[in-house]
């Protein structure tokens, strides 16, 4: 089963930018930063809040409430994604996965004058409370290394979390795949 699930995955991860969603981890520098040029020529635009550093609970009740405003879902062949591992019940960043992020840095510092949303999402696992403000919590904490450790200017990047609401997957709402970080390019 295991080798099934490695074969589907690579063969999935050959067709992606050519038709599905962009998955960050398999692609260049050069890959990711044309997917995110054609993203900001789709016309989102979405005003980040300046505040998002570091929101006491309040803030972080109003940035859950206020994600599915700011989320413009994109259709799946102009998603970029990456499949990030976190342990059960954590938003802490495994040191195993940050080099999934390595490509998606590089590129973000290239595109000095751009805004990227970190939109953080879960499977249906859980309640739904539960799963937005998990997924915040990840998407916040990606923001975090790619500001500490990848450079990226923390003015470029907002985070948001969406729970369980947008799954990549909807016909298998509990899919590995719906456990993700999409960026966005904003215009």
């Amino acid at each position: 089963m295991v080798q099934f699930r490695a074969l589907a995955l690579s063969i999935f991860t050959a067709t992606l930018f050519s038709g599905a969603a962009v998955f960050a981890q398999a692609l260049s520098v050069e890959e990711i930063t044309e997917a995110f040029k054609k993203q900001k020529t789709r016309g989102l635009v979405i005003i980040p809040n300046a505040n998002d550093a570091a929101p006491a609970a309040d803030e972080e009740t109003a940035t859950i409430a206020a994600a599915s405003e700011e989320y413009n879902p994109l259709e799946a062949a102009s998603q970029i994604n990456v499949q990030i591992s976190f342990d059960f019940d954590s938003a802490t960043l495994r040191d195993d996965q940050k080099p999934k992020l390595a490509n998606m840095c590089a590129s973000m510092k290239a595109m000095e004058d751009t805004v990227f949303q970190i939109i953080g999402h879960t499977d249906s696992s859980g309640s739904s409370a539960y799963n937005e403000r998990l997924s915040l919590l990840r998407a916040q904490e990606v923001r975090r290394h790619l500001i500490g450790d990848c450079g990226v200017s923390a003015d470029s990047l907002q985070a948001i979390g969406m729970g369980e609401t947008a799954p990549f997957d909807s016909a298998n709402p509990r899919a590995d795949e719906n456990r993700r970080v999409e960026f966005q390019a904003l215009g």
